[in-house]
C-alpha cells in the first residue's frame, strides 16, 4: 500500500505527535464511509493493530492503513497552514477532493 504525506501535513503532524505523551501513537488515515466508487475520509491518532500496514512515508511519517481497504492504496494527505484545513484524496482512485 501506497501513502503520501506533503511537507506541510508532515510539519503539522509532526508538531501533533510532539505535543503527545504516549510515542505509541501513530497517525490513521481511515475511510469514514463509502458513496459507490468513491470515499470520505479520516484522520486520526490510533495504535496499531493485526489489521494495519504501518506505512513510513518519503516525508518521515508513519502511517496506519487498514490493509485490504482498496481506497487507502495511494491516499494523499496534504494541510493548508493558512486556512488550517486538511485535504486528504486518493487520486489513483480516481478521487479528487474527497475529505
Amino acid at each position: 500500500m501506497n501513502c503520501k504525506v506533503s511537507a506541510s501535513a508532515a510539519k503539522k503532524l509532526s508538531e501533533i505527535l510532539d505535543q503527545e505523551d504516549d510515542k505509541n501513537l501513530k497517525f490513521r488515515v481511515f475511510v469514514g464511509h463509502t458513496h459507490g466508487n468513491h470515499a470520505h475520509y479520516g484522520l486520526g491518532l490510533d495504535y496499531q493493530k493485526d489489521t494495519d500496514e504501518l506505512i513510513t512515508t518519503d516525508t518521515g511519517i508513519d502511517v496506519l492503513l487498514e490493509k485490504g481497504q482498496g481506497f487507502l492504496d495511494g491516499v494523499e494527505v496534504d494541510y493548508d497552514a493558512s486556512t488550517d484545513e486538511w485535504s486528504i484524496i486518493n487520486p489513483v482512485k480516481g478521487n479528487h477532493g474527497d475529505h
